[in-house]
């Protein structure tokens, strides 16, 4: 009896891991993209108020958010090009390059659907 238990025990267990685990991964993944979304919108805030400095540093949290993500899909492949372009013009002092493509970028990360 004692053994019955103890292996209900262990089966259960093995279960709740081999659902749990993957549970967890897309909640990162929901996390990082979520995060990602919220700093490329706060990119656009910004670059709209020709602040290309504070633009450039959403868009690159955003990035280092987006890139932590590691999902497979061509939303977010499209999301990272987006946001380096955006980062290369605001650091050159483009306001209004950085927001437009931050702004793409955001508009990308929003598609892309968890696993």
């Amino acid at each position: 009896m004692i053994i019955t238990i103890r292996r209900n025990a262990l089966v259960l267990a093995a279960v709740g891991a081999l659902v749990g685990i993957p549970m967890l991964n897309g909640m990162a993944l929901a996390g990082h993209v979520r995060d990602a979304v919220e700093h490329a919108k706060a990119a656009v805030s910004h670059g709209k108020e020709g602040h290309a400095d504070v633009c450039v540093e959403h868009a690159q949290t955003a990035l280092n958010h987006a890139k932590g993500a590691k999902a497979k899909s061509p939303h977010l492949d499209e999301g990272v090009k987006h946001l380096m372009e955006a980062i290369k013009h605001g650091q050159a002092g483009h306001a209004d390059a950085c927001t437009e493509h931050a702004d793409v970028a955001a508009t990308h990360l929003v598609e892309v659907k968890e696993k």
